[in-house]
């Protein structure tokens, strides 16, 4: 009895603020759902939709095709870049933002560099790409937070028994068949998790998108809240972001409801 009344007092210490907040959207003091929808929300829903395509594919692409190399090849060093590959979660995704913008932008030392090199006296004598856009983001957050869909395709890929694999090779599988037919599927559950970790924190990030003048639904409701001084303005796009994410997981779940995975004892 003590460990139910315990789990049921810290489960509602939990959802509390949720509820709070999902109160605040429904009864707000100043209603201006209807001002959001006309003006700034489609532009906050669209770019917060946009960055997280843009962050879940490399880093689902960079966190599995390492895992698999790590997991399943023998290289020089491999042992250490079995750790060295999670070493981007020691670096906050907005100071990492810092750097690479001294780094390459206009005045900073790569073009500055490239101007003496190559004699350059303006910035329209040659392209480079831009930081502060969106793209510049996304590769912020793919550095950053790729590590979640490749520590847990670690763990499924050496969950794996060799046996399914071996089978599909002798069967006539190629080295990709074999890995697109049976190991990636074995190991999507871990690879959704990961993915859903990635997007989850993509969307709650303010320091990064904000540092490059990205608006994303997080902005907008620090914005709302802050400086239009409409607490209920931002808890309606909290809980719509909120929405965003349960959907996320929802989609995950009904995409795969009639597979079974089966793990071999050992």
């Amino acid at each position: 009895m003590p460990w139910v009344v315990t789990t049921w007092g810290i489960s509602l210490l939990v959802v509390l603020p949720v509820g709070m907040v999902v109160l605040q959207a429904i009864f707000p003091e100043d209603n201006i759902w209807t001002h959001l929808v006309a003006t700034t929300l489609p532009r906050y829903l669209s770019s917060s939709i946009l960055l997280m395509v843009g962050v879940a594919v490399p880093s689902a692409i960079l966190g599995v095709a390492n895992a698999w190399l790590v997991t399943h090849y023998h290289f020089p060093a491999r042992r250490i870049f079995q750790w060295a590959l999670l070493l981007p979660f020691a670096f906050p995704t907005y100071l990492l933002a810092y750097l690479y913008t001294d780094l390459l932008e206009y005045a900073g030392p790569l073009q500055t560099l490239l101007w003496q090199w190559f004699e350059w006296r303006l910035k329209s004598d040659y392209w480079f790409p831009e930081i502060r856009s969106h793209g510049g983001v996304m590769t912020m957050f793919t550095l950053t937070l790729y590590p979640y869909v490749y520590l847990l395709a670690c763990a499924s890929f050496l969950e794996q028994s060799d046996q399914p694999r071996n089978l599909s090779r002798l069967l006539g599988c190629g080295v990709w068949r074999s890995f697109f037919r049976v190991s990636l599927p074995a190991a999507r559950p871990a690879i959704a998790v990961g993915v859903s970790l990635v997007l989850m924190e993509t969307l709650n990030d303010f320091g990064t998108v904000d540092y490059f003048s990205v608006e994303t639904m997080t902005t907008g409701i620090f914005d709302t809240w802050l400086n239009r001084n409409n607490v209920g303005g931002a808890a309606q796009i909290a809980t719509l972001l909120m929405g965003m994410v349960l959907l996320l997981v929802a989609i995950e779940q009904i995409s795969r409801r009639h597979q079974r995975q089966y793990q071999q004892c050992k």
